[in-house]
């Protein structure tokens, strides 16, 4: 449960918002309703998530991996479920998405994202837990600006889920979404025997 009311003071600047929003991902992202509650804020988090938009050094799967895995390490279920929605709206393997919380487990992954995923976890830890074979192997496999760029993501995912979790924002259905429409249930046990 929210732990701010997601009905702020409807202003001209929140409608507009609520416009864009439900036009983009078909419904008004909880996360804008919260932070609506000061409009200074929700303003300058739109600008800055517009500036990290143009970021393109990182590789859009590597960057989406290092968000959800940074958003599992904390526990934001919202950040997850819109996460996603996003990666499977851009074309990201199903199983790689959905296997992201259990990713060592997992035989889903390359070792370039495995050890994306461990930067962000490492990241994410606090105090951080990064270490110098790690990262020289990043740098050495993405170069550079991509690392930079890796590290920025994370931290600003850490931003995002950080405030979700902290004012109960929870999903709101975007994994939903993504599956197979008009697939037909899986049969139950009973109906199998008849």
């Amino acid at each position: 449960m929210a732990r701010v009311s997601l009905t702020p003071p409807r202003t001209r600047f929140l409608r507009l918002v609520e416009w864009y929003s439900k036009r983009t991902y078909g419904k008004v992202l909880d996360p804008a309703r919260a932070l609506a509650h000061q409009p200074r804020v929700l303003w300058s988090d739109l600008r800055f998530e517009q500036s990290v938009a143009k970021w393109n050094r990182l590789d859009p799967d590597l960057k989406a991996l290092a968000e959800m895995a940074t958003a599992a390490a904390i526990g934001c279920s919202w950040c997850m479920d819109f996460g996603y929605w996003v990666s499977r709206e851009r074309g990201m393997e199903p199983r790689k998405v959905q296997d992201v919380p259990v990713w060592r487990d997992s035989d889903a992954y390359t070792p370039l994202e495995r050890d994306v995923m461990a930067y962000a976890e490492a990241m994410t830890a606090t105090p951080p837990a990064v270490d110098d074979g790690l990262v020289a192997g990043l740098r050495d496999r993405l170069g550079e600006p991509a690392l930079v760029e890796l590290t920025a993501m994370v931290a600003v995912e850490n931003l995002r889920s950080r405030i979700n979790s902290a004012l109960g924002l929870t999903s709101q259905g975007f994994k939903d979404r993504c599956e197979v429409p008009g697939a037909a249930p899986a049969p139950d046990a009973a109906s199998v025997r008849e």
